[in-house]
């Protein structure tokens, strides 16, 4: 890779400057810095800062970090090696390699994973209501599962968490309201557990897809395709296009498949794929993470920045009339923006105020396990004359999202 030298310009770039990138979250706590304010800068990693780490760390002999959260605890090491006198406030942009995490499942014969739910004799779909993980969840009365609802089964199905990484395939009668036909459409899912991530619902090769490499007898691949599986799912995924049309560099995808060994043998195995800006691929990709020099060191730059989804416009018709009235959540979620025109619409029209409670219950919705002072900054799109995007910024206060201005 090519490394980018700033030693020679970096005291005249340091007077030139007047301006700075604040990492929000840390410059809270950094009080007023004297001097002149510092550089943003970009900088990649090669084979030599690398051998700067512990021997003891994989990328040392690797030269890539399986993890986001690796390289935030591990590249600080490198910088405060190579950047030991920069001043307070410097930002760097750090390229290093990153591969996924290979998943080793914790149970994945078909028996254990495989699970069908039925209505008779009893209903499966049902339950009474029950507390997880500190959530109240309410009870499902109906012979049926939506989006949410499938996350609540698995919960309630498993109560005391199972152990990590465990996988089930369900194969459920799915409802949503204004997505499914009323009589709903049954449909097979993987969803994989993990103590970070509790349930998630994970990509899974359909059937249509094994036949196109011609698996469809069984629906199943065998010890022969092993190396071709990295191919077939990167041509999986890139003629998805709802999964092709939201990857980023650097994002994950678990891919769930049927292997079978035998004529009577088969397991469930999932095979994680990074987006490299084209393709998913196993191999190392490079990835970007801005670092701050504090007064105690380098940190990572935690900001998480999200633009609502579709099914987040759509989530807010749902929302309680505190919120706003219900005509002003159904446009929103019919139009996909906010209706912020002056004067306000009596009937479609939001605050600033209302917006933020809409923000704060889909940042509820998705981000369920914050951690404290994590800083968050929202695009949506809103109306008013014309549409536009705008940006909110919140914090985690420990026990809810507050916007800070």
């Amino acid at each position: 890779m090519k490394r980018i030298y700033y030693f020679v310009a970096f005291v005249s770039a340091v007077a030139a400057f007047t301006a700075c990138k604040p990492l929000n979250k840390t410059y809270d706590t950094l009080g007023d810095v004297p001097g002149p304010a510092a550089p943003t800068m970009p900088y990649t990693l090669t084979s030599a800062e690398y051998k700067l780490l512990n021997k003891g760390a994989g990328a040392y002999t690797s030269l890539y970090f399986k993890s986001a959260d690796t390289a935030k605890a591990q590249i600080p090491t490198i910088l405060a090696s190579r950047f030991a006198t920069y001043p307070v406030k410097t930002t760097v942009s750090v390229t290093y390699n990153s591969i996924p995490v290979t998943i080793k499942l914790a149970d994945s014969t078909l028996a254990t994973t495989a699970i069908t739910l039925q209505t008779t004799p009893t209903s499966d779909y049902r339950w009474t209501a029950f507390t997880y993980n500190g959530l109240s969840i309410s009870a499902n009365n109906f012979d049926d599962l939506s989006a949410t609802a499938v996350i609540n089964w698995l919960r309630y199905k498993n109560q005391t968490p199972p152990a990590e990484n465990s996988l089930r395939v369900l194969t459920y009668l799915y409802f949503e309201s204004n997505v499914t036909a009323s009589s709903g459409t049954l449909q097979t899912d993987a969803f994989l557990y993990t103590a970070a991530n509790d349930w998630q619902k994970i990509y899974r090769v359909s059937n249509a897809q094994y036949a196109s490499v011609n698996r469809g007898n069984n629906n199943a691949f065998v010890s022969s395709d092993a190396a071709n599986l990295p191919t077939y799912f990167n041509n999986f995924l890139k003629a998805d296009a709802t999964t092709f049309a939201s990857a980023k560099v650097g994002n994950v995808i678990y891919v769930n498949y049927k292997y079978q060994t035998s004529a009577t043998v088969s397991y469930q195995r999932v095979l994680p794929l990074m987006f490299d800006g084209t393709n998913w691929t196993t191999a190392p990709i490079p990835v970007t993470l801005s670092f701050v020099k504090t007064t105690t060191g380098w940190v990572a730059d935690n900001t998480v920045n999200y633009k609502l989804t579709t099914a987040d416009y759509q989530y807010i018709k749902t929302m309680p009339t505190t919120v706003n009235i219900q005509t002003a959540l159904d446009n929103v979620a019919q139009f996909g923006d906010y209706n912020v025109s002056v004067p306000v619409s009596p009937t479609t029209g939001w605050t600033d105020a209302q917006v933020n409670a809409s923000l704060i219950l889909i940042m509820a919705k998705n981000f369920t396990k914050p951690e404290l002072n994590q800083v968050y900054n929202i695009t949506y799109v809103a109306y008013n004359g014309s549409t536009f995007n705008a940006t909110k910024k919140f914090v985690y206060d420990g026990t809810t999202f507050v916007y800070k201005p």
